[in-house]
């Protein structure tokens, strides 16, 4: 099977570098939700060199000063799943930032740690925020 990150549809490309390129989130979560790409392919952040770290978290910071200026978020997650057992289905290394807004889930408390969800909110043992329509 091919991978969908090494020949990205050029229409969902934000931002680029020398060694990573930024793309709209084909299912995204809000929006403004961006994946961060290696150009090179690798499976894991663990894989990727120091610089290729360096130049995700540079378009991180370019997509999301953007982000500020024309969604105006009240906050962000970022996240990376590191193979299967963590979420991560196209083994190539993508990096997510999704904005998030007042009042996009009922209880926003717990954050990245809803990965299991009913262990995200620890002052609300079990909680799983609704998303608010």
């Amino acid at each position: 099977m091919q991978c969908p990150f090494c020949q990205p549809d050029p229409a969902r490309i934000v931002a680029r570098n020398a060694l990573a390129l930024a793309i709209t989130d084909g299912f995204p979560v809000n929006p403004g939700h961006t994946l961060f790409i290696p150009v090179r392919h690798v499976a894991s952040w663990f894989d990727a060199t120091p610089a290729e770290q360096t130049a995700l978290f540079d378009l991180l910071a370019e997509v999301r000063a953007h982000l500020d200026a024309t969604l105006h978020p009240a906050g962000y997650n970022i996240g990376i799943n590191v193979g299967e057992a963590a979420g991560q289905t196209v083994m190539h290394l993508h990096v997510h930032l999704i904005p998030r807004f007042d009042g996009d889930v009922d209880d926003p408390r717990g954050g990245v740690r809803f990965v299991i969800p009913s262990r995200g909110n620890y002052r609300r043992p079990g909680h799983v925020p609704q998303p608010r329509e």
